[in-house]
């Protein structure tokens, strides 16, 4: 059995670049039931003697998607928000008021909740931006994930982690036993899969606000690197960078790290490589 869990995490980490700890191997056997069950399997070892036998491009996809960490909720740590509320919004906005455009980026955006938390936000602070062009790209390893964004339908206990009630009744449709995003928030979120360390990414704009929390936590430091030298070439140079609460930039070289009550957040140092995005 250790020697399918060994070949099981290296195939994961070729495909997702996430590391995944021997101590952690018990999480193959609950997050691969579905994907056995689907194939008519009854065990691990079954799976790994297919993946041995013969390549199978779709079966390692879906084994290496079915181990991705999709744990997201609502406005989650909801500091980031409110600082961009309170302080790094209204500045953004008064720099982009001949443009009139503002660009967002939530990687590794899951089922799309910080995506929509984004446009909850700006939709319910922020009136004057409805005349404005307003895009939220949300991009995941995961196509499972991105059809759920694409969709915006949530389950009542999706719903009741990090919404005020009245968030639910101003942006949500009630449909049956799910809460559908209504189209007004629907319009301005886009997404779509994309491997944060196959670069460069399929995303043609810089970006003024760029999400990528809670990630990295399970990349090689060589792949952090990558992920954040990616990041920092798309982002705007007056643009903003959150980080998870237990994450910071390996390489300071191109991040200026800021903190403002208590959240910290990166604005990039010019370098050439922001050069290459027009």
């Amino acid at each position: 059995m250790q020697a399918d869990f060994n070949y099981l995490r290296k195939m994961v980490n070729s495909l997702s670049h996430n590391v995944l700890d021997p101590s952690r191997d018990y999480l193959f056997e609950t997050r691969l039931a579905r994907l056995l069950r689907s194939r008519e399997m009854s065990h691990i070892g079954e799976l790994v003697e297919q993946l041995r036998g013969q390549r199978d491009a779709a079966l390692e996809r879906a084994v290496a998607e079915a181990m991705t960490i999709n744990e997201t909720s609502f406005f989650r740590d909801g500091r980031p928000f409110e600082l961009l509320r309170t302080e790094l919004l209204p500045s953004l906005i008064e720099k982009r008021m001949s443009t009139r455009k503002l660009r967002f980026w939530s990687a590794a955006c899951s089922a799309g909740q910080e995506a929509y938390s984004l446009a909850m936000l700006l939709r319910e602070h922020f009136p004057l931006l409805a005349s404005w062009e307003i895009r939220i790209e949300g991009t995941d390893f995961s196509a499972e994930m991105v059809a759920r964004a694409s969709a915006g339908r949530y389950h009542r206990i999706e719903i009741n982690r990090g919404l005020p009630a009245r968030s639910v009744v101003r942006f949500f449709e009630h449909q049956g036993e799910e809460w559908a995003i209504k189209p007004e928030l629907r319009r301005m979120c886009n997404f779509q899969q994309a491997d944060l360390c196959q670069t460069p990414l399929p995303l043609a704009e810089r970006f003024d606000v760029i999400f990528l929390r809670n990630v990295m936590l399970y990349f090689s430091n060589e792949s952090r690197r990558k992920v954040l030298a990616e990041a920092h070439r798309l982002l705007a140079p007056d643009g903003v960078l959150f980080l998870g609460s237990s994450e910071q930039p390996a390489d300071l070289s191109q991040w200026n790290p800021v903190l403002i009550g208590g959240t910290c957040h990166y604005t990039p140092k010019a370098q050439l490589t922001n050069r290459n995005i027009a």
